[in-house]
């Protein structure tokens, strides 16, 4: 922690906390850490999410996570950096973000009436060059609904930018049947993980911003 310190006129030290970065443009990542109160800057990650190694969705969203959080992190070394990386995934296969409206509604009426996995990868760096890392897996269903819901859904304009083709916190909450795990994690940022992987690195969450464990 020593590069966290800094030092008072009267010659006494005190840890200074620092930046908070969110290395993503995502909307919705943002609003969950200002609905936690959090001041932060944004500085979305230069990575080619195409080149991972090989493994399982949670593995490369983990793997995304943490290269987005590294990049930020070489950018501003001073700050604390927030890595993340969401994927929809139906019988194994990863569904991206749909390349038009007609791609959006093929997607929405495959997932329609069934269930399907969201694997949402979790990074924390630190100024004294520690990572740490997770990833949060979650069950969601859809209710059955027919080729007008989903066009009618679609012509809202909220799946275009979205993995899955769908956006649980808006007008996509109407099709969702249930969950299991993490409600954040589906919006993209697993808060409670989130929160731990702070902790791990020497951080206390107290409700205003981070202060360090003592």
């Amino acid at each position: 922690m020593k590069a966290l310190r800094a030092e008072e006129n009267d010659g006494t030290t005190r840890l200074v906390v620092p930046p908070l970065v969110l290395a993503s443009r995502s909307p919705r990542r943002a609003q969950l850490l200002e609905m936690l109160g959090l001041a932060f800057d944004t500085l979305p990650a230069d990575v080619d999410e195409s080149e991972h190694p090989e493994g399982s969705p949670g593995e490369v969203a983990e793997y995304l996570a943490s290269e987005k959080a590294r990049a930020v992190a070489r950018q501003r070394p001073d700050a604390l950096v927030i890595g993340s990386d969401t994927m929809v995934v139906a019988d194994g296969e990863v569904l991206g973000k749909p390349v038009d409206e007609g791609d959006a509604v093929e997607m929405l009426l495959r997932l329609q009436g069934r269930e399907h996995r969201v694997e949402t990868g979790i990074t924390v760096a630190a100024p004294d060059g520690r990572l740490e890392s997770s990833v949060e897996g979650i069950r969601v269903r859809f209710r059955p609904f027919d080729r007008r819901t989903a066009e009618a859904y679609v012509a809202t304009g909220e799946p275009l930018d979205k993995a899955g083709s769908y956006g649980i916190q808006g007008y996509g909450a109407t099709i969702v049947d249930w969950i299991e795990g993490d409600f954040f994690a589906v919006m993209g940022l697993p808060i409670a993980r989130m929160i731990s992987l702070f902790r791990a690195l020497g951080w206390r969450y107290n409700f205003r911003g981070f202060e360090p464990l003592r």
